[in-house]
């Protein structure tokens, strides 16, 4: 069966995701010159939940169902709840996925490209972006599209590269897709989100990472259980190579209040900044 991301969508990770998406698009718009945007696995853009449905576990109930619960303090994650906060109804929630929070960050001087290999979940996409200008929905593979558009002609760019590890390769994948990456266009932020079970086999790709480029590296960690447990997901990992300025700092306020909302006592969170020595 393919990996559909409605099993998941709200969840305590995309919450993690999400909030540094909107961060990271927000840093790069302070500068006047438009950018290209890539999602390289997009899914349908939005996921209807509901509480008790059996095709939606409850996994969004400990995510985003907590924020909008209880109101946050940092502006970071003010403003990722009060976008959806607007898809909230009773108990339900219309809840938006990355192209969508993407695209409403985007400016008329921006560009998007989404990437979905399922044409029914591709479909889905391009209706709920039909009347937005500069958006592209193409059925196709991210990873093998990615290349074809790097380096894209505004000379700035974000990439959001979230494939869904069905398979032990998608993790080799992910890192030639870094390294391929950033040989055509060095000063790309990529967004990379990874699934965190095994805390040693993390610190094993990301010191492989590290030590294949030059650029800065900055890892945020995020658990709900303990990093070395059998849970078949600890919790989530984000890299962002090449952050842009005061993404870091953000963080280090952010995260842990996030952590506090979300997680319990077996929780927690750290933050291996780009400047760490490799």
């Amino acid at each position: 069966m393919k990996y559909r991301h409605q099993y998941h969508a709200g969840n305590f990770a995309d919450v993690h995701k999400h909030v540094l998406l909107l961060e990271v698009l927000a840093a790069l718009a302070r500068k006047d010159k438009g950018m290209l945007f890539v999602d390289t696995h997009a899914g349908r853009g939005e996921y209807d939940l509901h509480p008790g449905d059996a095709a939606h576990p409850a996994e969004w109930q400990g995510g985003v169902a907590k924020l909008l619960a209880t109101p946050p303090t940092h502006p970071a994650l003010t403003r990722y709840r009060d976008i959806i906060a607007v898809g909230a109804h009773g108990g339900s929630l219309n809840y938006r996925g990355s192209p969508l929070l993407a695209a409403q960050a985007l400016r008329a001087v921006d560009r998007a490209v989404f990437f979905e290999t399922q044409r029914e979940e591709a479909g889905h996409l391009r209706k709920v972006l039909d009347e937005r200008q500069r958006v592209r929905v193409e059925v196709a593979d991210g990873f093998a599209g990615l290349r074809a558009l790097l380096p894209p002609p505004e000379r700035r760019g974000c990439v959001l590269i979230d494939p869904p590890y069905e398979e032990r390769a998608d993790f080799a994948r992910l890192h030639g897709a870094v390294k391929d990456a950033l040989q055509r266009f060095e000063s790309a932020v990529l967004i990379l989100w990874l699934p965190l079970k095994l805390r040693t086999e993390f610190d094993a790709w990301l010191a492989g990472l590290r030590a294949a480029t030059a650029r800065p590296v900055l890892a945020s960690l995020l658990w709900m259980h303990p990093t070395d447990s059998r849970a078949a997901l600890n919790g989530s990992g984000l890299v962002v190579v090449n952050p842009p300025y005061q993404v870091e700092e953000g963080m280090r306020d952010w995260v842990p209040e996030l952590r506090a909302l979300l997680g319990g006592v077996q929780s927690g969170c750290e933050l291996l900044s780009a400047s760490e020595p490799r």
